[in-house]
C-alpha cells in the first residue's frame, strides 16, 4: 500500500529526499509504526517524498522486501527523484547491498537512521565519542566487500560523523580507532564513578528521569530544576545527560538527571556505547519513568523502556510512573494526582510538565521516598545557597 505525503508532488535533487518503507512484521499497529518512522525521518531533517507500507509475514533473506515491493519502490524513485530509501526494519549487510544494487540508490535501515540522528544531536565531548563508537561498530558489520562503497558515498545520511572523517580501508585501522574511543570513554566513566562515590558517601539521593523518547522528560526536568535545558517536540531532543541539584525541604539536596530517551529496537551498538552515561540510571536511587499519556502506544512504550532497563541492569531500581501530558490525554485517565499501592507508597503520578499541573505530587513522592535527611549537603556544596525550594549553585 502506498501513501504520498503532501510535499511529494514535486521532484527534487536534494540529497536528503527520501522514501519511507514500513514492512510490518510485528504486532504494532500499522499506522502508529509508520508514524514513528516518519517522526524519526523528520528528526533527521529528511524531506519525505513518498511512503510505502505493507504487511509482510516473512522477510526475504536476500532483500528483506519481496520483488513486487522492490519494483514499486523503484517506480517511486523515478517518479519523485528521491535519493534515499529508509527501511523501518533492521537490514543485514547483505540485504542492504542487494537493495542498493536493485534500486540503484542509497538504502539505510532503522538503526542507521537513529545513529545519524544521534550524530547530529550530540553536543558534549563524551556524547560525540559515544556516537562515533556506535557508528563505527555498526559500520564494521558492513565492511566485507562494502568498505570501498562507503568511501564513494563521502558521508551523508547514515554515514555522518565517522563516515565523513574515518575512511580507513581495512579492519585493522578501524579496530585501532574503536580501541582508542573505548579507552577515552573508560577514562570519562572513571570520572563519573568518582563523582557518584562522593555523592554516596554524602548520602545524597540520586534521581534519574527516564522514558520513551519525546515523552516530555526534559520539560519535566526544566520545571523541577528551573533550568532551560533544550526541550523540543521531536525524537531524541536530548542526548547528553544533564545533572542538576534539587532541594527538598527537611531533606536537603538531591541530584536529578535528565537522560537520553529510549525507543523501540534501540540499536545495541548505541546501548553499548552509551553504557557509561546509562550507568547514571543504574546507580540511581529512584527512577521517574515519564510516559506520554496522550500516546495510544503508551503501554508498549512502557514495556520497551523496561526492556532496556533490564538490559543495562537497572530493572531493580525503584520506579515512580509519571503519566505526563494529561492536558492532551483522554479524560478517562483523570486529572492530576497520584496513586498509591497497598503499602501506601506513591507508584503513579498524573501531571502536565508543560502547564505545571500536578508537579507537587513529584515533590511529595520524592520526599516520602527519601528515608532520612541529608544534613551534610552544605558541606558537600559549601558555595550553595537555598532559594525557595531549589538548591542554586553560585558561580
Amino acid at each position: 500500500m502506498l501513501d504520498n505525503p503532501a510535499n511529494s508532488t514535486a521532484a527534487t535533487d536534494d540529497a536528503n529526499t527520501a522514501i519511507l518503507v514500513n514492512l510490518n512484521i510485528s504486532n504494532i499497529k500499522h499506522s502508529e509504526d509508520l508514524e514513528e518512522l516518519r517522526q524519526l525521518a523528520i528528526s533527521d531533517k529528511l524531506t519525505i517524498l513518498a511512503e510505502v507500507k505493507s504487511k509482510q509475514y516473512k522477510p526475504n533473506p536476500s532483500t528483506y522486501a519481496g520483488k513486487g515491493k522492490i519494483d514499486e519502490i523503484a517506480k517511486l524513485l523515478k517518479q519523485t527523484g528521491a535519493k534515499l530509501v529508509v527501511f523501518n526494519n533492521n537490514l543485514s549487510p547483505v540485504q542492504q547491498r542487494n537493495l542498493e544494487r536493485s534500486l540503484e540508490c542509497h538504502v539505510i535501515d532503522r538503526t542507521s537512521l537513529i545513529l545519524d540522528i544521534f550524530a547530529q544531536r550530540a553536543k558534549s565531548h563524551e556524547g560525540k565519542l559515544q556516537v562515533e563508537l556506535a557508528q563505527l561498530q555498526h559500520l564494521a558489520t558492513r565492511l566485507v566487500r562494502g568498505w570501498t562503497h562507503l568511501e564513494r558515498q563521502k558521508g551523508g545520511i547514515g554515514l555522518r560523523g565517522p563516515g565523513e572523517t574515518q575512511l580507513e580501508t581495512d579492519r585493522r585501522l578501524l579496530g585501532k580507532r574503536v580501541k582508542l574511543l573505548k579507552e577515552k570513554l573508560k577514562k570519562l566513566q572513571s570520572r563519573r564513578n568518582v563523582q557518584r562515590r562522593t555523592r554516596k558517601r554524602a548520602q545524597v539521593i540520586s534521581v534519574s528521569i527516564i522514558g520513551y523518547t519525546n515523552a516530555g522528560k526534559s520539560t519535566l526536568f526544566n520545571r523541577l530544576t528551573r533550568t532551560r535545558t533544550y526541550a523540543a517536540n521531536k525524537l531524541f531532543a536530548t542526548l547528553d545527560a544533564t545533572t542538576r541539584k534539587f532541594f527538598i525541604p527537611e531533606h536537603g539536596p538531591i541530584v536529578i538527571s535528565d537522560t537520553v530517551g529510549f525507543i523501540r529496537e534501540l540499536p545495541h551498538t548505541l546501548i553499548a556505547a552509551f553504557r557509561a552515561t546509562l550507568e547514571e540510571t543504574v546507580q540511581s536511587d529512584i527512577l521517574l519513568h515519564v510516559v506520554d499519556a496522550s500516546s495510544p502506544n503508551r503501554e508498549e512504550q512502557i514495556e520497551e523502556v523496561n526492556k532496556v532497563l533490564q538490559e543495562i541492569g537497572a530493572d531493580e531500581v525503584p520506579q515512580i510512573l509519571v503519566l505526563n501530558k494529561i492536558d492532551l490525554a483522554e479524560s478517562s485517565l483523570g486529572t492530576s494526582g497520584c496513586r498509591r499501592n497497598e503499602y501506601g507508597r506513591i507508584v503513579q503520578i498524573r501531571l502536565s510538565a508543560k502547564t505545571g499541573e500536578g508537579l507537587d505530587s513529584i515533590r511529595m513522592a520524592l520526599a516520602e521516598t527519601i528515608e532520612q535527611p541529608t544534613p551534610q549537603w552544605c558541606k558537600i556544596f559549601p558555595e550553595a545557597e537555598v532559594l525557595d525550594d531549589e538548591l542554586v549553585i553560585v558561580n
